[in-house]
C-alpha cells in the first residue's frame, strides 16, 4: 500500500482532559512566563530582557542616550516575540519616576506624566541604563547566574539577573495572572538594606523584628500612609490594607482673598487630572460643601492643586470629606505573591528577603569561583613565564634550534616540563618582557595574584566570609545610592468624626415664607435696654417674610417636616452660616424638595434615640398621632414618609404612635 493511500491515524481524547491539560498549561506559562515577578531579582520576563538587551548592545549608564526604538527592535527581534508596543510601554514605565521608586531606565523626552498624559512614540524617545539598573546586571558576565536559550534557540538570555539591590521590595511590582495576582508596594532602599543586613547578623530573627528596620512601603509620590496596621499586617501574612492619603495644607489667604487648601502630594498610581476632575464634580452635585474653586498650579518643580474655600468653610470639614469621598484618601492592597523555585508563593517580609539574601550568597559563591578558576589560570601563565626567564638563555637556544612553533611548543613540554598553555604563553611572549622592569612587573603580578587566590579559596570555605562580602556590597550600595523617605507615616487616630472638627456653639436658624434659610451665631444678637428698636434678623424680599426661627446648637440635628407628609434629617452644621442681615440660601439646594412641596415644621435635637420622646403630628383636617422619635434616627438622606395625607400639617413635639401611618381624628374617643 503506498503512503498515499493509507488511513490517517486518530487519538481519542477525552475533551475534558484536553481542556483541563492546555488550560493549566497556559495559566502556568502566564504565571511563570509574564506575569509574576522572581522573588529574586523581582523581575518579570520582560523586564529582564529589556535591561539584558541593552546591556548587550552597550546602552549602558555611561553611555550617550539611544533611540527607544532601537531597544525595543533588540529586545523583539533576540529575546521576546511580542508586539514593539508592549515592550515600549514596558520601556516607559520603567523610566517613569513617579511609578517606579527606583527608576531603572534614564529615559530623555516626553515619558507621559502623573495627569495620564500618553508618552511620545518610540522613535522620539531617549533611553540609557540607570545606574541602579547597572547594578542590576554586575558582574553577569561571571557565571554568576543562569541562561537559556531565546525563543528560537538562537541566543541565550539570564533566567535571573545578579541584582545587587533588593529590586523586588524596592520598586514592588503588580501583575495579575490566571486565579492570582501580586501587588508589592515600593520601598525606600536604605530600610531594606539595613533590614537584609539585620537578617544575615541575626538569621533567627522574625517578620515582626524586621520591621523595626523596614517602616513601611516609601512611593515614588511621597504622600502619606494613615496607620500601621496594614503594614505590619502586609509584613507578617503576605496580605494587607495600606490606607494612602495625599498630602493637603491650609494656606491662610491674603487680605481680600480666600483661604485654601494647596494638594501638594498623591497618593501612589492616582492620576491627578482625575483627581481634580473628581473633585469637581463632588462640588457639583453639593456632596461636598464649602469649595468655591479649584485650580491647577502645578509646574516642574511639583505638584501644586489649590482647593480655595468659600468664607463660611471649616477647613478641616472639608479636608475630611476630600479624604472620605475622593481618592486622596485610597486603599493599597498588597499581595506579596512572588515566583520562588518555579512555584507562585505569597510571602511575608522575612521570606522576601530570605530568598534575596541567599541569591545574593550564591552570586557571590559562583563569582568568586569564576575569579578563582580565572586567577589560577593567569597565575599558570604566570608562573611559566617566570620559570622561562630564569632559564631564558636556554629556552631561546631551543627555540632557535627548532623547525616551527608546534615543535617548539612540544620541546619546551618535553625537556622543561611546561604545560602546553604555558608552552604557548612563552612562544607568544614579546621580546620587551625580557627587560627587568617587564620582569619585576611579572614577578608583582604573580604574587598579587597568589594573594587573590587565597583570599578567594578563603570565601569558598567560609559561609561567614561569604555573608561579610554580601554585607560589605550591600552597605557601599547604601551610602552611595540610598535616599531618605519620601512617605510619611501617620499614626491612627481612630476615624475622625466631623462633628469633632466643628465648635460647638449655640447659633440661630431661620427660614422664610419663601424657604430661604441660613444659620448664624447666637452671638451676633445683644442685648438692647429700654426703648431698643431692635436689631435686622435677615434680609427679606417683598412678599417675603421670616416663618420659623429656632435656637440651637451646631451639634444637633434638624428635623424638616413637609406639607408632602415627609421629613428630612440634616445636621444643623450643614445649614449655611450667613451674616445677620443677610437672604441666606434656598432651601431646596439642602433638601431637594420637590416643586410646591413646603417646610411645615422644624425641630433640632442633640439625640435622636432618647426614650420616652415622642413626636406629634397634626394636620390641618385635625388627624393626630405621636411617633417614637427614635424612628426617624436612620434617616441620612432623601427623606422618609412621616405621615400618610395629603393635607398640610405642622408639628410638635409631645408625648404621644408609631410612623408611618394614619392618625385618629382630634376629638375621637
Amino acid at each position: 500500500m503506498t503512503e498515499a493511500n493509507q488511513a490517517p491515524q486518530f487519538t481519542a481524547v477525552n475533551i475534558q482532559d484536553e481542556l483541563k491539560t492546555s488550560y493549566l498549561d497556559y495559566a502556568m506559562s502566564v504565571i511563570i512566563g509574564r506575569a509574576l515577578p522572581d522573588v529574586r531579582d523581582g523581575l518579570k520576563p520582560v523586564h529582564r530582557r529589556v535591561l539584558y538587551a541593552m546591556q548587550l548592545s552597550g546602552n549602558t549608564a555611561d553611555k550617550i542616550y539611544r533611540k527607544s526604538a532601537k531597544t525595543v527592535g533588540e529586545v523583539i527581534g533576540k529575546f521576546h516575540p511580542h508586539g514593539d508596543q508592549a515592550v515600549y510601554d514596558t520601556i516607559v514605565r520603567m523610566a517613569q519616576d513617579f511609578s517606579l521608586r527606583y527608576p531603572l531606565i534614564d529615559g530623555q523626552g516626553n515619558f507621559g506624566s502623573i495627569d495620564g498624559d500618553p508618552p511620545a512614540a518610540m522613535r522620539y524617545t531617549e533611553i540609557r541604563m540607570s545606574h541602579l539598573a547597572s547594578l542590576m546586571l554586575e558582574d553577569i558576565d561571571k557565571e554568576t547566574v543562569d541562561f537559556g536559550p531565546n525563543y528560537d534557540s538562537t541566543e541565550d538570555e539570564p533566567l535571573v539577573l545578579p541584582s545587587a539591590i533588593p529590586n523586588l521590595l524596592a520598586n514592588g511590582a503588580d501583575g495579575i495572572a490566571v486565579g492570582m495576582a501580586t501587588r508589592i508596594p515600593p520601598h525606600n532602599l536604605r530600610e531594606l538594606i539595613d533590614a537584609a543586613v539585620h537578617l544575615i547578623e541575626n538569621p533567627d530573627c522574625s517578620a515582626a523584628d524586621l520591621t523595626e528596620f523596614v517602616q513601611g512601603p516609601d512611593f515614588p509620590t511621597a504622600g502619606e500612609i494613615y496607620g500601621r496596621a496594614g503594614i505590619r499586617q502586609a509584613y507578617l501574612t503576605g496580605r494587607g490594607r495600606i490606607l494612602m492619603r495625599g498630602k493637603m495644607e491650609f494656606e491662610e489667604g491674603a487680605k481680600g482673598s480666600r483661604d485654601r487648601l494647596v494638594i501638594s502630594e498623591l497618593p501612589y498610581q492616582v492620576n491627578k487630572s482625575q483627581l481634580i476632575e473628581e473633585i469637581a464634580q463632588l462640588v457639583h452635585d453639593k456632596r461636598i460643601e464649602g469649595i468655591a474653586d479649584i485650580r491647577d498650579e502645578s509646574d516642574r518643580d511639583g505638584i501644586r492643586v489649590v482647593v480655595e474655600l468659600r468664607k463660611d468653610a471649616i477647613p478641616k470639614v472639608v479636608t475630611a470629606n476630600l479624604f472620605k469621598q475622593t481618592k486622596l484618601q485610597t486603599t493599597f492592597g498588597a499581595i506579596f505573591l512572588a515566583i520562588v523555585s518555579g512555584r507562585p508563593r505569597v510571602l511575608d517580609l522575612k521570606q522576601m528577603l530570605v530568598h534575596y539574601v541567599r541569591h545574593r550568597r550564591e552570586v557571590v559563591v559562583r563569582r568568586t569561583q569564576y575569579l578563582l578558576k580565572q586567577a589560577e589560570a593567569r597565575a599558570h601563565i604566570l608562573e611559566g613565564l617566570k620559570k622561562a626567564i630564569d632559564i631564558l638563555d636556554e629556552v631561546i637556544a631551543l627555540i632557535r634550534a627548532a623547525s616551527g612553533p608546534p615543535e617548539a611548543k612540544q620541546q619546551l613540554v618535553e625537556r622543561f616540563e611546561f604545560s602546553e598553555i604555558q608552552a604557548q604563553a612563552i612562544l607568544d611572549m614579546r621580546l620587551q618582557r625580557l627587560t627587568q622592569l617587564e620582569r619585576d612587573k611579572l614577578i608583582e603580578e604573580l604574587a598579587e595574584l597568589l594573594g587573590l587566590i587565597e583570599r578567594y579559596r578563603q570565601i569558598l570555605g567560609s559561609t561567614a566570609l561569604v555573608d561579610q562580602v554580601v554585607v560589605d556590597e550591600l552597605k557601599a550600595i547604601r551610602e552611595k545610592y540610598g535616599d531618605e523617605r519620601r512617605t510619611v507615616i501617620v499614626e491612627d487616630e481612630g476615624e475622625i468624626e466631623t462633628l469633632d472638627m466643628i465648635p460647638d456653639e449655640k447659633i440661630v436658624v431661620t427660614l422664610s415664607h419663601k424657604d430661604y434659610v441660613k444659620r448664624t451665631a447666637l452671638s451676633e444678637y445683644r442685648t438692647q435696654g429700654r426703648g431698643g428698636q431692635g436689631i435686622r434678623l435677615m434680609e427679606v424680599g417683598e412678599e417675603d417674610f421670616i416663618e420659623r426661627v429656632r435656637i440651637c446648637s451646631t451639634h444637633d440635628l434638624s428635623l424638616w417636616f413637609t406639607s408632602e407628609g415627609r421629613v428630612h434629617i440634616l445636621p444643623v452644621h450643614h445649614v449655611p452660616e450667613f451674616s445677620r442681615a443677610a437672604k441666606g440660601k434656598a432651601i431646596v439646594n439642602l433638601l431637594g424638595l420637590k416643586p410646591g412641596e413646603k417646610i411645615q415644621g422644624l425641630l433640632a435635637l442633640r439625640d435622636m434615640d432618647q426614650p420616652g420622646l415622642y413626636v406629634m403630628t397634626v394636620t390641618e383636617r385635625g388627624v393626630v398621632k405621636r411617633t417614637e422619635l427614635s424612628a426617624y434616627a436612620n434617616i441620612r438622606s432623601g427623606g422618609i414618609i412621616a405621615l400618610t395625607l395629603d393635607d398640610t400639617w405642622c408639628v410638635t413635639p409631645t408625648t404621644c404612635s408609631s410612623r408611618p401611618a394614619t392618625g385618629w381624628r382630634s376629638g375621637s374617643p
